[in-house]
C-alpha cells in the first residue's frame, strides 16, 4: 500500500510552502527507500529541524540529503546524522549545518558502510570540540579529501591539524581548507593507492563471474591511529576488506598493483565462503591449534579453487611470497613459520627444510582427500603440529604474530558461528545457535532440553517429521512462531529539547521457562493473603445493570421511599425528595499491564524477612503472581511484561502473558523463569508497552511499572537524560489514553519519580517486603 504525503497535512502546514515543495519533489524517492516507521521519523526529523528556528535552508538540506544517505548505507544512518546535527546546532552556525547535510550523501557514498559513517560523525564531534574553525572549511573540501583518503587517513590528517593549530583559529581554517603546504603534505602522506569504494562494483562482478553467485563486500577501516587490524575477515557471510590498498612490493623488481591485491583478497575470502564451514570443535580449540587449522584451511581452499580457476593460484602464490618466505630463518617465530607452511602447501617447488613445514606437507594430502569428517582430520593434524611446536619451544603470540600476507583473512569465519559477533540475528533473538542434523536415536536418547528457548546453543533437526504417540508431530504440538521484528523508537534529548528519531531498538524475546511448581508454592505460602484479596475482589462493583436509589431525578420511582415521603408530608415533616431510582449499565472495560524492571539490581538481596535472604526479583515475582491471580478472578484482561537493556540498540522485552492468552501453567512457568540482568532503559520499554496496549481495544488502559531504581543504561553518562526521556514517554502514553503508575522499590525515588510520573501517579514502598501485599490492594483501589 502506497504511503501518500497527503496523509500528513499537519507536517506540510508546519514546514511551510518552500519546504513542502521540496518534500513533494523528494517524496517518491523517500517512500521507496524508507520503511513506514522510518518515513514517519524522517518527517518528524524535518519538523524538529524546523522548530530550531535556524531558517528554511536547514530543513531543505535535510529533506534532500535523507533519501540519498538511506539509499547508500541504510535509513538508520539518516537518524544518526540527524542526531549529530541536533548536538551540533548549539555549537555552530546554521550555514555549517546546511553544509553538513548537503555533503552527507557524498560522504555516505564514499565510505559505503554505516559503521564508517558513524566514525565520520564522531570525527565531526571531535573537530567541533577541539578545532571549531576547521569544520566549515573541511566540509567544503570533504569530497576532495575522501577521494584521496580513507576514513582512517582523514582522522589522522584532522588530528595533525588539531594538534598543530589548537589555539590558532586563522591557521585552523587554512589547514582544513587545504590552503597550506603542511595540509597538502599530510594529505599526500595519507593518500592511498586504490580506495575500496572506487572498485567495489568491479570486485562484485569479478566474484560473480567466477562463482556464478553474489557475495556481500563491505569496507573496514581498522585502527586509524596504529593502522592495525587492516586485514580482511568474514563475518555473518559479509566479506570485509580494507577500505584501501596500496601496491604491494614483493621484491626489487616485482610490484603487485593494488587492484590485483583486492582481487586476491576477495577471491580468497569467497573461496572460504564456498568451501569452509563453522564447526564447534574448531571453536573450542586453543590459539596454537587455531593457527595450524588456519594454515591447512587456507591452503585447502586455495588448492581446490585454484584447480577450478587456474588464474587464481599464480596470483595467490605471488602475493604469498612475504619476507618470511623469501628469506627462511631457522630462528623465526612460529607466525613466520606458519606463513612459510601455507606457501609450501600451495607451491610444490618451494623448498623449506623446517620440520614443521615438512610435517605439514606430509599431512596435507590426507586432508585434501578427506570427505566424511574433514574437520576432524584437520583438527587432528593441527593438534600434531601444535605438539611439535611446543617440543621445538617456538614462541607464539596471537597478538604479536599477526599474518603478514596482504590478502588472507584472519580465519574467524571457521570458529565463529553466524550471528555471534556484533550483528543481530532476528530469528533467534541475537544468540548464536548451531543447527545440527541428527538421527532418530540421537534425538530420543540424548536430548537434554525437551523444548529449547531462543538462547539454546544447539537446535537439533530430524530429516523427517517426529510423531508423538497420539499421531501428531511435535512441530504441530510445540511449534513456535518466529520472534517479532525489532522495533525502533525515538528518544527525547532534554538538552536540545528535540527527539532523536529511531534512536532506540527494542527486541521482543521469548522468556525462559521455569518450574510452575515454584509459583504454586508461592500461592500456598501466601494463602491467607490470597483469601484476603479474594474478599476485596468480591466487594468490587460487578458488571451489568446497576440501580442507584435515593436520587431526585431518576428513571423510576422507589415505592418505599415515596411512601415514606407521603407519610412525612401528612405528619407535617419535611419529606426527603430523593424518591427516584436511577438505572445505568456498568461495563468494566479496563485493560491492565504490569511492566517489571528486570535489571541486574533486582538480584540484590533483602534481609528484612525472617525466612532468610530474599531478592528484589523474588518479591517482584511474588507480587506479579498475586496481582495476576486477582486480575484473573476479576476478569480484567491483563498483560505481564518485563524488560532490561544493554545500550540503546539492545532493549530486551519479554512478554510473560499477552492480553488474549490464558493465565495457565505456561505463564506461571515463564514467571518462575524471570531473571535480572543488564540495565534499565525505561523510556523505550514504556513506549513499546504502550504500542502493544494500543492494539487491544478497551475504553480504559492502565500501565503499572514496577521498578527498583531510576532509568539508567551503560551508554548514558548523564543521569538526567533518561529521566527526562522517561517523563516524555509517560506524557506520550497519557496522550494516547494510557494511565501510567509507578511502584518504586527505591527508598530514594522521591527525588525523581514524582517529576517523571506526577504527584499522584507513584508510590514508594518504605518496606520492600510488603510489595506482594501492596500491589494487588493498590490495583483494586485504583480501579474500583
Amino acid at each position: 500500500m502506497a504511503i501518500l504525503l497527503t496523509d500528513y497535512p499537519d507536517v506540510l502546514a508546519e514546514l511551510g510552502d518552500d519546504a513542502s515543495t521540496v518534500l513533494e519533489a523528494n517524496w517518491h524517492e523517500a517512500a521507496r527507500i524508507f520503511s513506514k516507521r522510518g518515513l514517519e521519523a524522517y518527517l518528524e526529523g524535518a519538523r524538529s529541524l524546523k522548530s530550531l528556528g535556524r531558517g528554511t535552508d536547514l530543513v531543505l538540506s535535510f529533506i534532500q540529503a535523507g533519501p540519498h544517505v538511506a539509499r547508500d548505507i541504510g535509513e538508520q544512518a539518516v537518524f544518526e546524522m540527524l542526531s549529530t546535527a541536533i548536538r551540533m546546532f548549539s555549537k555552530t552556525s546554521s550555514e555549517v549545518l546546511v553544509l553538513f547535510f548537503s555533503t552527507a550523501p557524498v560522504v555516505a557514498q564514499r565510505l559505503g558502510e554505516i559503521d564508517l559513517f558513524r566514525g565520520y560523525l564522531l570525527l565531526l564531534d571531535q573537530l567541533l570540540a577541539q578545532a571549531p574553525r576547521g569544520v566549515r572549511p573541511m566540509l567544503g573540501k570533504i569530497e576532495v579529501l575522501l577521494e584521496q583518503m580513507t576514513l582512517g587517513g582523514l582522522r589522522r590528517w584532522a588530528s595533525w591539524g588539531i594538534s598543530a593549530y589548537r589555539t590558532d583559529f586563522a591557521a585552523q581554517a587554512e589547514f582544513f581548507g587545504l590552503e597550506t603546504p603542511q595540509s597538502l603534505a599530510v594529505l599526500q602522506q595519507e593518500h592511498r593507492g586504490i580506495l575500496f569504494v572506487d572498485v567495489q562494483r568491479r570486485l562484485n562482478m569479478y566474484l560473480r563471474a567466477l562463482w556464478g553467485r553474489d557475495f556481500f563486500l563491505r569496507p573496514t577501516s581498522g585502527d586509524y591511529e596504529s593502522r592495525t587490524g587492516y586485514q580482511p575477515y568474514i563475518e555473518d557471510y559479509f566479506i570485509f576488506v580494507p577500505d584501501a590498498y596500496d601496491d604491494v612490493v614483493i621484491g626489487e623488481d616485482d610490484k603487485v598493483p593494488a587492484l590485483e591485491v583486492y582481487r586476491a583478497a576477495v577471491a580468497h575470502a569467497a573461496a572460504h565462503v564456498v568451501e569452509s564451514q563453522f564447526d564447534t570443535r574448531l571453536e573450542l580449540a586453543t590459539p596454537l591449534k587455531k593457527l595450524w587449522v588456519g594454515v591447512f584451511e587456507d591452503a585447502r581452499v586455495e588448492t581446490l579453487e585454484g584447480k577450478k580457476f587456474p588464474g587464481l593460484l599464480p596470483l595467490w602464490r605471488r602475493l604469498g611470497r612475504t619476507d618470511a618466505v623469501r628469506e627462511p630463518n631457522a630462528d623465526a617465530r612460529l607466525g613466520e613459520i606458519a606463513e612459510r607452511a601455507v606457501y609450501a602447501l600451495i607451491d610444490h617447488d618451494y623448498a623449506d627444510a623446517h620440520p614443521l613445514v615438512e610435517r605439514a606437507r606430509e599431512l596435507f594430502p590426507k586432508i585434501l582427500a578427506e570427505e566424511e569428517d574433514l574437520y576432524g582430520v584437520l583438527l587432528s593434524a593441527a593438534e600434531e603440529l601444535a605438539e611439535l611446536s611446543k617440543e621445538l619451544a617456538l614462541e607464539y603470540s596471537a597478538q604479536k604474530d599477526q599474518p603478514r600476507s596482504p590478502y588472507r583473512d584472519d580465519n574467524r569465519y571457521l570458529w565463529t558461528p553466524a550471528g555471534s559477533a556484533g550483528s543481530v540475528d532476528i530469528l533467534n533473538g541475537g544468540q548464536p545457535q548451531l543447527r545440527k542434523y541428527v538421527n532418530l536415536m540421537e534425538m530420543i536418547n540424548a536430548v537434554d532440553v525437551e523444548f529449547a528457548g531462543d538462547d539454546a546453543q544447539e537446535i537439533w533437526i530430524l530429516a523427517t517429521e517426529f510423531y508423538d504417540d497420539d499421531g501428531k508431530t511435535f512441530n504441530e504440538k510445540e511449534g513456535k512462531e518466529p520472534v517479532a521484528q525489532p522495533v525502533s523508537y525515538s528518544e527525547w534529548d532534554y538538552q536540545t529539547q528535540l527527539e532523536r528519531p529511531m534512536w532506540t531498538t527494542v527486541y521482543e524475546k521469548r522468556p525462559k521457562m521455569g518450574d510452575p511448581a515454584e509459583i504454586e508454592a508461592l500461592l500456598e505460602q501466601n494463602k491467607p493473603l490470597v483469601q484476603k484479596i479474594g474478599k476485596m475482589i468480591e466487594a468490587i462493583q460487578p458488571q451489568g445493570v446497576v440501580r442507584t436509589r435515593k436520587v431526585e431525578d431518576g428513571d423510576d420511582i422507589d415505592i418505599n421511599a415515596a411512601i415514606l415521603a407521603m407519610t412525612d408530608i401528612r405528619m407535617g415533616h419535611q419529606p426527603d425528595p430523593r424518591i427516584g431510582i436511577r438505572t445505568r449499565l456498568h461495563i468494566r472495560d479496563l485493560s491492565v499491564t504490569l511492566l517489571i524492571d528486570l535489571s541486574e539490581s533486582t538480584n540484590d538481596k533483602l534481609r528484612s524477612r525472617t525466612e532468610g535472604d530474599v531478592t528484589v526479583l523474588q518479591l517482584a515475582r511474588e507480587a506479579a503472581v498475586l496481582l495476576a491471580g486477582a486480575l484473573d478472578r476479576i476478569g480484567d484482561p491483563f498483560m505481564l511484561c518485563g524488560f532490561d537493556s544493554n545500550g540503546r540498540h539492545d532493549v530486551e522485552f519479554y512478554t510473560f502473558k499477552a492480553f488474549d492468552a490464558p493465565y495457565d501453567e505456561k505463564v506461571k512457568g515463564r514467571l518462575a523463569g524471570m531473571a535480572g540482568k543488564l540495565s534499565t532503559r525505561m523510556g523505550a520499554a514504556l513506549r513499546h508497552t504502550g504500542h502493544l496496549m494500543e492494539q487491544y481495544p478497551s475504553q480504559k488502559k492502565l500501565l503499572i511499572l514496577l521498578t527498583d531504581g531510576e532509568p539508567a543504561d551503560n551508554d548514558v553518562r548523564d543521569p538526567q537524560y533518561l529521566r527526562f526521556d522517561t517523563k516524555r514517554a509517560v506524557e506520550e502514553l497519557a496522550r494516547k489514553g494510557i494511565r501510567t503508575f509507578c511502584l518504586s522499590l527505591d527508598p530514594y525515588a522521591d527525588e525523581y519519580v514524582s517529576r517523571i510520573f506526577g504527584q499522584r501517579n507513584y508510590l514508594v514502598l518504605d518496606h520492600v517486603d510488603s510489595l506482594p501485599q501492596k500491589l494487588p490492594q493498590l490495583y483494586i483501589a485504583m480501579t474500583k
